[in-house]
């Protein structure tokens, strides 16, 4: 299964792993599933970090590339077909970050890891 995670799924991998369920570390440690991250995941970090509403221990690209390396998260690119699939989503979620994220999910096919429960009103299979 293709797996694309949540902006907080992310984090809470790396920082604060006793607040994923155990469903989610049990897809984690299986090795048999392909996890994601968003490109919209590291922009939307920078901008919540220089607002200061997120701390990091180290920067987000050491933590990005640090992902990529050991625990083989592949990044996704943001392409043209999701943003124009953006027109067809209804406005149940107003966040522009997880928008892109569930227009991302629809068109790769990806289910995604995440507790936001405003994302049950899309036809996107989730995870928690």
């Amino acid at each position: 299964m293709k797996l694309l995670l949540d902006t907080h799924t992310f984090l809470w991998l790396n920082d604060e792993s006793e607040r994923l369920s155990q469903a989610v570390k049990e897809l984690c440690s299986s090795g048999e599933h392909e996890f994601y991250l968003s490109m919209a995941s590291p922009w939307e970090m920078q901008i919540k970090h220089q607002l200061g509403k997120l701390s990091l221990a180290i920067p987000i690209e050491e933590l990005v590339i640090k992902n990529i390396q050991e625990n083989n998260i592949k990044l996704l690119p943001i392409d043209l077909l999701h943003i124009n699939y953006l027109a067809q989503l209804p406005t149940h979620h107003k966040d522009p970050f997880d928008r892109i994220i569930i227009a991302q999910a629809i068109i790769e096919g990806m289910a995604i890891v995440t507790i936001d429960h405003v994302f049950v009103d899309y036809p996107v299979q989730l995870v928690w």
